[in-house]
């Protein structure tokens, strides 16, 4: 299997970046991180790809030709699919047009429904039942690209935000590489 050369782009902690890189290993999983995009300095998921030997680089998303950084480094690297996990900034309508239907995205809801950001903490507000998680692909609308898969959980009485972004963060360790797998039919 050839595998695809992937970037990650994350802002934060990493754990499903250190789930996708350990998931690349398989020889039948069909991607290869090749390189890590941050837009945080301070992100500790940077550890990961540095443990792993996979490049990575930091972007400032307040300067004006940021893009250009992205693009370049996806050229450099060959890059042909991208998975946003975690990633706190809009991917550009200029980035989404050089990787159209190859940057998919993990979210934290039961998309459509709470689109951004905060989403346990408004989930738990609006007396859900229930919430989980759904990887897309990413369009020019936020949060609104075609679902590829989506995982449920059951909301407890005294789930808090932080308990039920723990419990569907473990969904979406498992949720993310079956989305992948799906997109390239194996």
């Amino acid at each position: 299997m050839v595998k695809k050369k992937t970037c990650i782009f994350i802002s934060g902690k990493g754990s499903n970046l250190r789930n996708l890189i350990s998931r690349s290993r398989d020889n039948n999983f069909p991607i290869k991180i090749s390189l890590v995009i941050c837009n945080n300095m301070e992100a500790y998921g940077v550890n990961y790809a540095k443990k792993n030997k996979v490049p990575y680089i930091f972007v400032d998303a307040k300067k004006k030709n940021y893009e250009n950084k992205i693009l370049f480094n996806l050229k450099k690297h060959k890059i042909s699919f991208i998975c946003l996990a975690g990633y706190m900034k809009i991917i550009s309508s200029r980035i989404i047009r050089n990787y159209k239907n190859k940057i998919i995205n993990i979210h934290p809801s039961l998309l459509p429904k709470f689109k951004g950001l905060n989403t346990h903490l408004r989930a738990i507000k609006n007396n859900e039942k229930y919430s989980g998680c759904t990887v897309h692909y990413v369009n020019s609308k936020l949060d609104s690209g075609k679902i590829i898969l989506q995982k449920k959980i059951k909301i407890k009485k005294n789930d808090t935000p932080l308990s039920l972004a723990k419990r569907i963060l473990a969904e979406e360790h498992k949720l993310y590489p079956k989305a992948i797998l799906k997109v390239f039919n194996l």
